[in-house]
């Protein structure tokens, strides 16, 4: 799989606390071979970010991200608290 990351998410990312980077970086290997692993709670976003899912590293942190369709390409487009869906 691979992962197109958004320089909005780029941008995001830098701005997170080390250690929250670190479980990011744990996360993201276990989404590249299973994206529903259940220790990632993926889950389908509503309202204006419906199409987008989202995925957890650590409790209040999240990464939002859309699979492209007959591809194997996903985008992270952002990274941060629940602020986030906002």
């Amino acid at each position: 799989m691979e992962i197109i990351y958004s320089s909005k998410f780029a941008r995001e990312y830098k701005k997170l606390p080390a250690r929250i980077k670190d479980v990011a970086e744990q996360q993201e290997k276990i989404f590249r071979p299973d994206p529903f692993d259940p220790k990632l709670k993926t889950h389908k976003l509503k309202g204006t970010l419906s199409g987008f899912l989202s995925f957890s590293i650590g409790y209040k942190y999240r990464i939002i991200f859309e699979f492209v369709k007959n591809e194997n390409i996903v985008y992270f487009h952002s990274a941060g608290d629940h602020d986030v869906y906002q």
